[in-house]
């Protein structure tokens, strides 16, 4: 998975980014930004961008991007991209605990 961000996550920083399973777009509601990054603080299911170099010194890697794992709620820095203006989170990599292999 290639990072787009303009986001390069340091130490032991993992930049993560919020995905939606698929459900019907017929909603009416449209939901504020404000809301959104609240709500995506929660939320705990992500998809890997990028994995700092210092990640994960005394184990076996937990996550490389392009995985899908879940994190730890309210872990972490909310933040947009520079370069594409998506929403991104950046974790300690103690904070992914699971990964993902089948929805």
């Amino acid at each position: 998975m290639e990072n787009t961000s303009g986001l390069k996550p340091l130490g032991r920083a993992v930049l993560v980014k919020h995905y939606e399973e698929e459900k019907k777009k017929d909603s009416l509601i449209e939901i504020p930004d404000i809301v959104k990054d609240r709500t995506l603080m929660v939320e705990q299911k992500v998809v890997v961008i990028e994995v700092g170099p210092a990640c994960w010194p005394d184990e076996p890697p937990r996550a490389k991007p392009g995985d899908k794992v879940m994190i730890s709620a309210m872990a972490g820095y909310m933040t947009r991209g520079p370069k594409d203006g998506e929403r991104y989170r950046c974790v300690n990599d103690r904070d992914i605990f699971m990964q993902i292999v089948e929805e």
